[in-house]
């Protein structure tokens, strides 16, 4: 049975290239906001949400962390690592220079991750924040001239828009992390030729503030020798200094040692809930 697949929109964001990568043939839905994309999912209208995680410059998609804490638990039954490539784009008809732009448009993300292009060549230009890369392109796509967005060659080709300068972004080894969330918490398995690593992702409350309970924690994983590629801490928004953690294992879940671990962290009087246990698949473009 055909599944449709929902992802952060509209056509041409970087979310749709990893909606691309890892489904071919299933029906897709774009959604404005990474809160629709993720109600969509729990209301059956769409059978599995991809949404960003986390960037390698501006570091973690909190509206993406604190919805699927604080208001729908799904599982995380996939994760996407792409490329992020920015470029400057503009309508066809431009045949001017920087100077001549006078308004650029992306979403908050993408202006960051170009922050020295922007204030070397378009200072005199007014930002301008939209929801996504590819909402940003289809309103240049709309404007007059003097308007450029920043986003990915997909974005260009699907608004018509030209590149007018090629990968602006400060630093080269920027890449998004994107979620695959499913009310079916079975992971996306097979032979995919993007699968690399296995990771799982644990929710952590603490049961007080009290000096050491972070290390006793990890030392839950550490004498084990699990291997944990990310511990961050969000607000519980119950008030100040609550918070809880969110850590990634860089194994798949099995009966051994996650149990034990769970044990553990209980007896500390902490609340662990398993977010998801996955495959990571890592992609890679050339645009």
């Amino acid at each position: 049975m055909t599944k449709k697949i929902g992802y952060l929109g509209p056509k041409g964001t970087f979310t749709k290239i990893a909606v691309d990568s890892l489904f071919n043939g299933e029906e897709k839905a774009s959604y404005g906001t990474i809160p629709e994309c993720i109600d969509a999912v729990e209301s059956n209208e769409i059978d599995i949400g991809v949404v960003p995680l986390e960037n390698a410059i501006e570091g973690t998609v909190h509206l993406t962390i604190d919805y699927m804490i604080h208001q729908v638990r799904l599982p995380i039954i996939a994760e996407v690592v792409v490329p992020i490539k920015q470029h400057l784009m503009v309508r066809e008809g431009f045949d001017q220079s920087f100077l001549d732009i006078k308004h650029v448009y992306s979403h908050s993300h993408a202006i960051a991750q170009c922050h020295q292009f922007l204030h070397h060549n378009l200072q005199h230009a007014n930002v301008h924040y939209t929801t996504s890369t590819g909402k940003a392109a289809e309103m240049v796509s709309e404007s007059d001239s003097t308007a450029a967005a920043i986003g990915n060659e997909l974005a260009a080709k699907e608004y018509g828009l030209k590149v007018l300068k090629k990968n602006i972004h400060d630093y080269p080894n920027n890449h998004t992390r994107f979620a695959v969330l499913s009310k079916q918490a079975d992971p996306l398995m097979g032979e995919h030729h993007l699968a690399g690593a296995q990771k799982t992702t644990l929710m952590i409350t603490l049961p007080s503030d009290y000096a050491g309970a972070l290390h006793q924690v990890l030392s839950a994983f550490a004498w084990r020798k699990m291997n944990l590629s990310k511990i961050e801490s969000r607000p519980m928004k119950t008030g100040l200094g609550n918070y809880f953690f969110i850590i990634d294992v860089n194994q798949p879940y099995d009966q051994v040692l996650f149990p034990g671990v769970i044990a553990e962290l209980e007896a500390l009087g902490c609340k662990v809930t398993i977010l998801g246990t996955y495959p990571v698949f890592t992609m890679d473009i050339q645009a």
